[in-house]
């Protein structure tokens, strides 16, 4: 069995903390996630993606998730085919056509977040606002901060827009 490597004196134990509570987070959340869900993973990003910031080219989504178009378009083909994206002509008269998310993309997605929605409500139940405020602050701030170092800003909903 290998022992668990200390951190290193030069390195801040708050990053190392984050770094394992972040890896915890992720786990949770997936574990969470897939129980009861109408979307896998990839297509809750797209169509939220699409919610946000639509009609968008497949070379649009391959920049803005970082993925090999090749990936997109075969994830954006699986959406075609169950009916929750539809290809549309560029609104501004461009040749590419584009993807937009269909009324029944919208409606799964939609019933997968208040899922999640409720998820979260479960773990923070007992949490004051402030604390749930503090923490959805802390959230924003960390992927802000992922965002600028990708060079990639990620669109976020107006608070009224929110279910």
């Amino acid at each position: 069995m290998t022992a668990v490597q200390e951190p290193t004196p030069d390195r801040n134990s708050d990053l190392v903390d984050i770094e394992y509570e972040l890896t915890l987070l992720s786990r949770y959340h997936a574990l969470a996630q897939r129980a009861e869900l109408h979307l896998d993973r990839s297509a809750y990003l797209l169509l939220g993606r699409l919610e946000l910031d639509h009609p968008k080219s497949l070379k649009e989504l391959s920049c803005a998730f970082s993925l090999d178009i090749s990936t997109i378009n075969r994830q954006i083909g699986a959406l075609r085919r169950q009916g929750l994206v539809e290809r549309v002509e560029d609104p501004e008269g461009g040749l590419a056509r584009k993807v937009q998310p269909t009324a029944a993309g919208l409606s799964k997605l939609r019933a997968d977040r208040e899922h999640s929605i409720v998820g979260v409500e479960r773990v923070l139940g007992d949490w004051s606002p402030d604390s749930r405020r503090a923490l959805s602050e802390l959230l924003r701030q960390f992927n802000q901060s992922v965002e600028k170092l990708e060079g990639r800003e990620w669109p976020r909903p107006n608070p009224v827009d929110q279910v």
